[in-house]
């Protein structure tokens, strides 16, 4: 569904459609049980995990502080995502309406960017340990990662904040069929008839990376700095 307005002819779309994984009829229960089981296995094992660590008086260390964190990201993660799947598939209905769209779509680059943060945070961690295990308890104190938590949080709500509010400026032509199974980013840029260069230079340098250039390439560098900081070790 498609509304028009007068002042400089521009679209406004009211819904996209997302593809999602397979159009065959018979792959659909099977899709179904699939990611809902995926879904409840991520959400109890997270939950888990958090539930341990704050039970256990010995898990009260910055790293397992930064793993609460991470594990409830990732619960957020998958309950941005999968659940409006579901709800799809069951109802066979494909449709997602523009503001639940871009709704989801920062959620996602929220809790991307920040799963990335974390892991980089806790990178520093395993490196104070091991190449400052003598000055462990004084450098990794509570106020520092607290800190390290409350910019990973920040810097993730700020960016993807950015992100979703230069996506309210584009128009978008009559073709609003997505490609996935959810509001992916760089996917809602592509469905934009209006120009979307500032969006892509937004998104890291589009004329080296391409328009595939996204969140998940970010979470893609940090693990190559994590990578590297273990080399350092040595």
């Amino acid at each position: 569904m498609i509304s028009y307005t007068d002042a400089g002819n521009q679209t406004r779309v009211s819904e996209f459609l997302l593809l999602g994984l397979s159009d065959e009829p018979e792959l659909q229960p099977l899709l179904f049980g699939l990611f809902l089981s995926m879904y409840l296995v991520t959400v109890l094992g997270n939950l888990l995990i958090i539930l341990a660590v704050s039970s256990d008086s010995h898990l009260h260390t910055p790293m397992y502080f930064l793993l609460s964190h991470l594990s409830f990201s990732d619960i957020c993660f998958n309950s941005t995502i999968v659940p409006k799947m579901l709800v799809n598939i069951q109802t066979e209905n494909k449709a997602i309406s523009y503001a639940c769209c871009i709704i989801q779509m920062y959620f996602f680059s929220v809790f991307v960017c920040l799963d990335s943060l974390l892991l980089l945070a806790m990178a520093y961690d395993r490196f104070v340990a091991i190449c400052h295990p003598l000055h462990y308890t004084v450098i990794m104190n509570p106020q520092l990662c607290g800190l390290l938590a409350l910019i990973s949080w920040s810097l993730s709500v700020l960016v993807s904040l950015l992100h979703s509010l230069m996506v309210l400026h584009l128009s978008f032509c009559m073709q609003t069929e997505i490609p996935h199974f959810f509001c992916e980013l760089v996917e809602v840029l592509k469905s934009a008839c209006s120009d979307a260069l500032s969006n892509y230079i937004a998104l890291y340098s589009p004329e080296e990376q391409g328009p595939e250039w996204g969140p998940e390439e970010t979470g893609q560098q940090v693990f190559l700095l994590s990578v590297m900081s273990h080399g350092c070790w040595d």
